[in-house]
């Protein structure tokens, strides 16, 4: 399928409920309102068009953008393709889950989200802490760097309460990373999660509530001491 194909197959699945929906979470416009399972559809169709998926992210469109994060491989991505997703995301949701997603792949990810979190932009912060989550959710304990992971949750402790809303949030999400999916850190995680108390973040009109983090932990490792690691961040 050419660029054009997928932005009128996406146009075609619009909804208005989910255009509703998806405004009331804080989407900007231009997006045209298609849910989860007729992108899945569409993705199927594109799946390993790297080249096609960074056109559509580049469209600016939020709906392209977020079907770009189902195809493209983020590995195959360059450090300046990552960074400009993630300067260029439309609106959080593509911060906290698109960005993630191919960031988490690549072997710079890491690095490249460190110094996303200083970002004075609120959604390249967003995108910084979402993919430190990732990365610790999808890569061995053996290959992760704790002694920086430890300093991160240092960090969280001191300054969670005076970051932005919605960077509050991915904070408040790391630590449930940490606590869920790495076992030498996840007492460290839960003493976080202690200290840090209950997160209040402005969801606007919406049902949306933040986990206690602590208890979300417990709950996400279901009896084991930690959760086995996911091989992929995508839905």
């Amino acid at each position: 399928m050419k660029l054009k194909d997928v932005m009128l197959a996406l146009e075609a699945r619009s909804s208005e409920p989910t255009r509703r929906i998806l405004l009331k979470h804080g989407a900007r416009e231009p997006f045209f309102g298609v849910n989860i399972a007729d992108m899945k559809l569409i993705a199927k169709r594109l799946k390993g068009d790297q080249a096609l998926a960074l056109e559509l992210y580049a469209t600016g469109n939020g709906d392209a953008q977020y079907l770009a994060g189902m195809v493209a491989d983020g590995a195959e991505m360059s450090r300046k393709e990552l960074r400009s997703w993630a300067a260029s995301a439309s609106w959080r949701m593509i911060s906290s889950s698109t960005v993630p997603w191919v960031a988490s792949e690549h072997p710079d990810g890491w690095a490249l989200a460190l110094d996303w979190i200083d970002a004075k932009k609120e959604h390249v912060a967003i995108a910084g802490w979402a993919t430190l989550g990732a990365w610790v959710t999808t890569h061995a304990d053996a290959d992760l760097d704790l002694k920086t992971i430890g300093a991160l949750l240092n960090r969280v402790g001191k300054a969670i309460h005076g970051s932005p809303d919605r960077v509050r949030q991915q904070m408040n999400y790391f630590v449930i990373a940490v606590g869920t999916y790495v076992g030498p850190l996840a007492a460290r995680a839960i003493a976080t999660a202690r200290k840090v108390g209950k997160i209040e973040v402005d969801v606007g009109d919406t049902d949306c509530q933040i986990p206690d983090a602590e208890s979300y932990i417990i709950k996400s490792r279901r009896g084991a001491p930690v959760a086995p690691k996911r091989r992929t961040m995508r839905c």
